[in-house]
């Protein structure tokens, strides 16, 4: 295992184990008025789409909108994992589907290759480092990366880089409720 030049790590509270970074619409939607939902529409490419749902993987929930907002995303520009969003496609408001959606088509294969060893030198000295932590940071090109701490040596730290859901078979249980034209 090489060691990893990374240029910056800041702990992450949190990973999202759900369907993606889409949880908030771009900011220009904010001011822009909304356009109003339309009884029968069916999901396309560009609607605004907001759904309930549930994440299973391996018979447990490891991500619901139970309890919270639910969640919206606009179709078609990759906001979600591709599996689903092709399964979502014609569904209208009030609809109900349980998806399977496998790694390929989720968050990918879990790689071997993508944990890596990074010496203790680049990470924050202002938290401990824990087994388990979630790291974010920007590699050597200034894209931005995420890892899970998953061993604490002397000198070094190994992070896995794999999404904490690649390689799994995810099951989707989503109810469509609301659909409509992005502004």
């Amino acid at each position: 295992m090489a060691a990893q030049r990374i240029r910056v790590w800041t702990a992450v509270s949190a990973v999202a184990l759900g369907v993606g970074s889409a949880q908030v619409m771009a900011a220009e939607e904010a001011s822009a008025p909304a356009p109003t939902a339309q009884e029968g529409v069916m999901i396309q490419d560009g609607m605004d789409v907001t759904m309930d749902y549930a994440l299973t993987v391996d018979g447990v929930v490891v991500d619901s909108s139970e309890g919270k907002e639910a969640f919206r995303y606009r179709h078609g520009t990759q906001q979600i994992i591709p599996g689903l969003e092709k399964a979502l496609v014609g569904l209208k408001v009030g609809d109900a589907k349980e998806v399977t959606v496998l790694p390929e088509d989720g968050y990918g294969q879990y790689e071997a290759g993508r944990v890596i060893e990074v010496s203790k030198d680049q990470m924050p000295s202002d938290i401990g480092l824990e087994v388990g932590m979630v790291l974010g940071g920007v590699d050597a090109e200034g894209r931005p990366i995420r890892g899970t701490i998953k061993e604490i040596k002397d000198k070094a730290v190994v992070m896995d880089m794999n999404h904490p859901l690649a390689g799994k078979t995810l099951h989707f249980k989503v109810k469509i409720t609301e659909i409509k034209p992005s502004a």
